[in-house]
């Protein structure tokens, strides 16, 4: 009996551990891999983006003390300031991915042009001017490690810093430069020993800074007047000798409710290729919280007017005439009258190879409305709406489209007979299809904001349809000329959520 209890504990506890390790398990929404064409595509960019920001940077004076002996001269204080970066080259320069690390960043034989001021006092004398540095040999390799904190902000830590430039060349200007040239190879020494002792010190310190901005970095994002979206990362990158791959949470909330919807994601993997800069995969998990989101804010709600659908049908259909003389046939209307629509349950959300369809389960409703009295219901009826949905990629947006594929009407057992009702399943199909759709199109063309850098777009996209996600395969493209807020995620144009929900940690 003892053993019987024994056992029977100790599966409870193995089911338990099973249960808790399960739960505790949390899956990505959205998917971004960078492959080794984005790194190169990186050092190229990247040498852009350095040139661009030294131009703008404040580089610390470089002061010190020297004795030199060969003018017997026991010390001479020097502070070299306004120090500008003219010129620079790295020609050797890689980016690899170091496995369950980081990113490798090696440069070697580069060279720099350096202009400043300096100033110098001893015993003896005291003078200023100007001069020009050439460095030469610059040797930097350092491993770049991504990680998360609890924001689900990225953070970036430099480990197995070394720099060194190896050849200095000063040359002064001025009146008197003749003399100070015929003595400045003794000088060379101590400015390179200064300058390599500040060299890892200044990267970190910008590493630092670069940190103190991502921190800022708003994850929740507003995307209309009904959702927000969530990208924050919910683990540390993983990293393989290909390629790195962010996990970000990827689910979209109704604009003041951040309650996680009564689903969950579930895994899914990338293909392995390599031919693209980027992949980004958008999980079904994705959509069907959009979905969910939009059905809660009570988005899939909307009511039209005589006008209203008049105008869509004129726009978009060459039957408008036959569609309300078949209305006023049926009911001899003379008074305005409106439509409702109504989603009674969140659009059922399927991707399927090649395919991706939207299910809207809805009710409609057809109402007259005369002036000096409310409205009144003429029919009631719920249907199910079968659309396709296309994508395409217009700037750094994902933007869908619907089509209608069927129009299935459920009407209640006592109307099947009724052929004025039943008549209205092509009349009410023509109000979708011309109607309704185009108006949910045009509020679709704003899209959702997809992850990008700072000024980088996205060129040669494409899109695919797996099962339970689809694949962006695209390359990158730098452009200063773009007037872009740096972002972790680069969503131009689109208001910042501040207040109640900053610094929500992520689940």
């Amino acid at each position: 009996m003892h053993t019987k209890i024994v056992g029977v504990l100790w599966g409870c506890f193995f089911l338990w551990n099973l249960y808790t390790s399960s739960a505790q398990t949390i899956y990505p929404g959205i998917k971004a891999r960078a492959t080794q064409r984005a790194l190169d595509y990186g050092v190229q960019a990247g040498m852009e983006m350095i040139e661009q920001m030294l131009k703008e940077k404040n580089i610390p004076d470089l002061k010190g003390s020297e004795s030199l002996e060969f003018l017997k001269v026991d010390y001479v204080n020097y502070n070299f300031s306004n120090i500008k970066i003219n010129a620079f080259s790295f020609p050797n320069t890689s980016l690899a991915f170091v496995p369950g690390v980081g990113i490798k960043a090696l440069t070697n034989h580069g060279t720099a042009n350096i202009s400043t001021d300096w100033e110098i006092k001893s015993p003896l004398f005291q003078d200023r001017g100007g001069a020009d540095l050439f460095l030469s040999g610059v040797y930097f390799t350092g491993i770049i490690v991504l990680a998360r904190n609890d924001f689900g902000h990225p953070i970036l830590k430099l480990q197995d810093c070394y720099a060194q430039v190896n050849h200095a060349h000063v040359s002064f200007s001025g009146e008197l430069s003749v003399l100070y040239n015929s003595f400045a190879e003794p000088m060379e020494k101590p400015i390179l020993k200064n300058l390599n002792e500040m060299l890892c010190p200044i990267i970190m310190n910008e590493v630092e800074a670069l940190n103190a901005n991502l921190s800022t970095i708003e994850v929740l994002t507003k995307i209309d007047n009904y959702t927000l979206l969530d990208y924050s990362l919910i683990s540390s990158p993983e990293i393989t000798e290909n390629y790195i791959d962010l996990n970000l949470k990827g689910v979209v909330y109704p604009l003041e409710d951040l309650t996680d919807p009564p689903f969950s994601p579930v895994p899914f993997v990338l293909p392995e290729r390599s031919d693209s800069m980027l992949y980004v995969g958008i999980s079904e998990f994705f959509f069907k919280s959009a979905s969910f989101a939009y059905f809660t804010a009570g988005a899939f709600n909307v009511t039209l007017s005589t006008k209203e659908i008049s105008n869509h049908l004129v726009q978009n259909s060459q039957g408008v005439g036959n569609v309300l003389s078949r209305i006023a046939e049926i009911y001899i209307l003379s008074q305005p009258f409106l439509v409702r629509v109504m989603a009674t349950e969140p659009p059922m959300i399927s991707l399927l190879p090649g395919n991706f369809t939207l299910d809207i389960p809805a009710s409609i409703m057809i109402l007259t409305q005369s002036k000096n009295s409310t409205a009144e219901a003429i029919v009631s009826m719920d249907f199910v709406a079968s659309t396709s949905v296309g994508l395409v990629i217009l700037g750094q947006r994902l933007v869908c489209s619907l089509s209608l594929n069927r129009f299935r009407l459920s009407l209640p057992e006592s109307n099947r007979s009724n052929i004025e009702v039943l008549r209205f399943e092509n009349i009410l199909s023509s109000i979708l299809h011309f109607g309704i759709l185009p108006l949910a199109n045009a509020k679709l063309q704003q899209g959702f904001p997809l992850p990008n850098p700072h000024k980088i777009s996205f060129v040669n996209s494409d899109i695919e349809v797996f099962e339970g996600f689809l694949l962006i395969s695209t390359d990158l493209k730098y452009e200063t000329s773009l007037k872009q807020q740096p972002s972790f995620h680069g969503w131009e144009g689109l208001n910042f959520i501040n207040g109640q929900w900053r610094g929500k940690p992520a689940a």
